[in-house]
C-alpha cells in the first residue's frame, strides 16, 4: 500500500540542529497530511508537528519555537527540523502519512506510520 522511510537520526550535543527526512512511495494517490511523532523511553508517541497539504500545521508546545516541518509535495517527502537540541528531545522520532491510496477498486485512505528513526542527544 504505502511505505514511509525516515532518515537523519542520530546522536547530537545539546544545543545541535538536526534535519529529519521521510519519504513516502506506494500506491499514492493524494497525500492529506504528514508529520512527525515522538517516542521517548518509557513514555507514550506525542505528536512533534504535522503538515497539512495546504500548508497549514499542527505542533506540540514540547517542540513549538525549536522545531519547523516542511514538505516537498511533489516528491512526497517530508522533514523536520529541529534546533536547540535538548536532552529530553532524545526519542525515537516517527514518521506518519494521511494517505489516500489505489486499490484494484477505488482509493481509499488510511495513516501509515515509519519503523522510526532514533535521535539521542548527549554530550
Amino acid at each position: 500500500q504505502v511505505q514511509l522511510v525516515e532518515s537523519g537520526g542520530g546522536l547530537v550535543q545539546p544545543g545541535g540542529s538536526l534535519r529529519l527526512s521521510c519519504v513516502a512511495s506506494g500506491r499514492i494517490f493524494r497525500i492529506h497530511s504528514m508529520g512527525w511523532y515522538r517516542q521517548a523511553p518509557g513514555n507514550q508517541r506525542e505528536l512533534v508537528e504535522t503538515i497539512i497539504s495546504d500548508g497549514h500545521t499542527n505542533d506540540a508546545d514540547s517542540a513549538k519555537g525549536r522545531s519547523t516541518t516542511s514538505s516537498d509535495n511533489a516528491k512526497n517527502m517530508v522533514y523536520l527540523q529541529i534546533n536547540s537540541l535538548k536532552p529530553e528531545d532524545t526519542a525515537v522520532y516517527y514518521c506518519t502519512a494521511v494517505v489516500v491510496y489505489r486499490t484494484t477498486h477505488f482509493p481509499l485512505s488510511g495513516a501509515f506510520w515509519g519503523p522510526g528513526t532514533k535521535v539521542t542527544v548527549s554530550s
